[in-house]
């Protein structure tokens, strides 16, 4: 999603960094070149894609298959899926739209909710930063630009990668 570089001015101890949740889907119900890679994957194989997805959630490999042995209008599996997706990530929305989605592009619905896993299953990483003398002053520089989230992150430290330290 978004790299940024979080450094702690005037201030010697590391900076406090926070991952803001946020209660929307990170993606669109249409939004396919947001990954492609679950696009073509969906695509190409739905019921195999499906069964991964429902896997990686936690939940029993083959429970998307269920969809196509009891015939509905809509698919209760898919629903199920979405719904459980938005409580565990605590996103807005209702029976009614995930009822909608699940019927109207099951495919569409199952990628969403794929892109979603995906996105808030990622581990934050911090690259800490080393003070470095440069004359008569010191900084806190990094060698690799910094903090990599899967999520806004909030801070009270000015960004930047080199800032003057207070030690």
């Amino acid at each position: 999603m978004a790299t940024n570089v979080f450094i702690n001015n005037n201030q010697p101890q590391a900076p406090i960094l926070i991952a803001a949740q946020s209660n929307q889907w990170s993606t669109g119900i249409w939004g396919c070149f947001d990954d492609l890679s679950v696009c073509c994957f969906a695509s190409w194989c739905f019921p195999w894609f499906a069964c991964s997805t429902a896997s990686e959630f936690g939940e029993c490999f083959c429970l998307p298959l269920l969809d196509v042995i009891i015939p509905s209008c809509t698919p209760p599996v898919s629903m199920s899926m979405r719904v459980a997706v938005r409580h565990r990530y605590k996103i807005q929305g209702d029976m009614t739209g995930d009822c909608l989605y699940s019927t109207i592009c099951n495919t569409c619905s199952w990628c969403q909710i794929a892109r979603e896993i995906k996105r808030r299953s990622q581990v934050l990483t911090v690259i800490p930063a080393q003070p470095v003398q440069l004359g008569a002053q010191q900084y806190m520089m990094t060698t690799q630009m910094g903090v990599v989230t899967s999520q806004p992150v909030i801070s009270a430290a000015p960004q930047g990668i080199v800032t003057n330290a207070v030690m």
